[in-house]
């Protein structure tokens, strides 16, 4: 088992699924109208050529290109311009996503391993195959969108960080934004999460050898000759420079779990001072991402919008109620865990133990979300005419049933949040969870168009520092994901209908 047996396993579904799906649609479907004869154009050379009806950067047809080129090295050799282009099909094209989902499927197995190294080699698979299977992610895979790519772009970017590759890992946060512009929040993210672990590393050290030292003496297993001898060891580690994190007895996601003692306030002062003394350090180390940055704004400026194409129909728009959509979609697909009976009563008692503090929240965040789903729950035309997507049905017949079903909703809202908040504070220090709600309010809200593949970078995000230990939530989430795939391909390709005012096929997509 490990990262060649993910790769493997992954391989097992993307190979068959993607011959059925090019078999039965074998021609460009929905939004791969756009994309794929701009990727032949490419093909041909031609890089001046570009679809105004495409929002997105040209970072996949690039990667396209690289893929088609691996698959067919010989026509570099001998130029074959015209027989390159034939290559450059449909099915050809959209087998560039199976390559990354594949990509994709190590990467999150490196994380995971990275995250929780204690973690058991089959727990560790496991969980990487169930994350594989996620529909938003896994549906994608055999079509022709940005989602895959943009996806392992972000997750790579996120995982040169962790093992503090830097440059990297800004370079593929670069490609990130080339793929998708949104992503340049998530290199934000990133950039913020390596600060954190920079200047807070020393804290981290010193809590956890406070809480072994204490949970050792709370259960009288060292005698006291033994206790001086470890302290004095630790602290002659502790002048070398840094603590030996393998003589710790506990793993190192646990560590997080004393962290809690310190607010958010004192975790932003720690930064703030650690920070300065650091400043020239973490200038060199995170000088890169704010170059992308520069450039990233320099083309807004220069593009007069953050999209490329098609500007009226994307403009930004004080979207608020899509977080609330985005919690409780992430609660659902994680609902073995989010919405079990345990959860429901932790919460309670996290509430009762708090109080008053612990009810005032639950309060602002109960109003905050009334006025959110009240002034700012949009309806994109898009999503009024096109009844080939989910969202479609949903918010005719679940958001607009009843003019009070939006507000119905917003306890449920509220609870979603407010699970997501708590799984991410067991293992996530309170400043972490703050930049990861932020970035994923500054992607989601300036979006007009309820969609949900783009909650699925902030999902990941949120269920990789999830720590679900338990084999039996991920195998009934696996069974889940499996359920609704098998579900939406199905409908995908076997339940097509037609439009009386547009010809062609119309199928059902998420």
């Amino acid at each position: 088992m490990g990262r060649i047996a993910v790769a493997a396993i992954v391989s097992m579904w993307v190979i068959p699924v993607s011959i059925l799906v090019n078999r039965v649609v074998p021609d460009p479907y929905m939004d791969e109208i756009f994309h794929i004869p701009q990727a032949q154009h490419y093909c041909k050379g031609n890089f001046k050529s570009w679809d105004p009806m495409i929002t997105t950067p040209p970072g996949l047809y690039y990667l396209s290109l690289a893929n088609v080129a691996s698959l067919f090295p010989g026509m570099f050799f001998v130029q074959a311009v015209s027989s390159y282009l034939e290559v450059c099909s449909t099915a050809v094209l959209r087998s560039t996503n199976g390559v990354l989902a594949v990509l994709c499927s190590f990467v999150i197995y490196e994380i995971i391993t990275h995250l929780r190294p204690a973690l058991d080699d089959r727990k560790a698979t496991l969980q990487a195959v169930v994350l594989a299977l996620y529909p938003l992610h896994w549906f994608f895979t055999f079509l022709y969108y940005t989602d895959v790519a943009s996806l392992t772009a972000v997750l790579a970017m996120y995982l040169a960080c962790l093992k503090k590759k830097y440059q990297l890992s800004a370079l593929l946060g670069a490609l990130a934004v080339t793929i998708r512009q949104t992503n340049i929040i998530w290199m934000l993210f990133v950039a913020c999460t390596g600060v954190i672990d920079i200047t807070l590393a020393d804290k981290i050290d010193d809590e956890t050898v406070e809480d072994s030292y204490v949970s050792i003496r709370t259960n009288d297993r060292l005698t006291s000759t033994s206790r001086v001898t470890m302290g004095s060891n630790l602290r002659k580690r502790k002048s070398d420079g840094a603590v030996d994190k393998s003589d710790m007895s506990m793993p190192r996601t646990s560590t997080f779990s004393t962290t809690q003692k310190s607010g958010l306030l004192d975790e932003m002062r720690a930064i703030i001072l650690t920070s300065w003394h650091m400043k020239w350090e973490i200038l060199v180390s995170f000088s890169p991402f704010f170059l992308a940055l520069v450039c990233f704004v320099a083309f807004v400026y220069w593009n007069g919008s953050v999209v490329l194409g098609a500007k009226e129909a994307h403009a930004v728009s004080p979207h608020f109620a899509q977080i609330m959509y985005f919690s409780l979609v992430s609660a659902l697909f994680t609902a073995p865990v989010l919405f079990s009976l345990g959860q429901v009563a932790t919460l309670f008692r996290s509430f009762w133990k708090n109080r008053p503090l612990g009810f005032f929240q639950v309060l602002m965040a109960l109003t905050a979300c009334f006025l959110s789903v009240h002034f700012f729950s949009l309806a994109h035309p898009y999503l009024l005419a096109d009844n080939r997507h989910y969202p479609f049905y949903l918010w005719r017949k679940v958001i607009k049933a009843h003019w009070l079903m939006k507000y119905l909703l917003v306890p449920l809202y509220v609870y979603s949040w407010f699970s997501i908040f708590s799984i991410l504070g067991k293992t996530r220090r309170k400043i972490w969870v703050l930049a990861y709600f932020l970035a994923t309010a500054a992607v989601l809200v300036p979006a007009p168009l309820i969609e949900f593949r783009y909650y699925t970078i902030p999902f990941y995000f949120m269920i990789l520092h999830s720590n679900i230990n338990e084999n039996r939530n991920w195998l009934l989430m696996g069974v889940l994901y499996i359920a609704l795939n098998i579900f939406t391909m199905l409908m995908f390709l076997f339940r097509s209908f037609h439009w009386d005012h547009e010809p062609g096929i119309q199928r059902f997509i998420w």
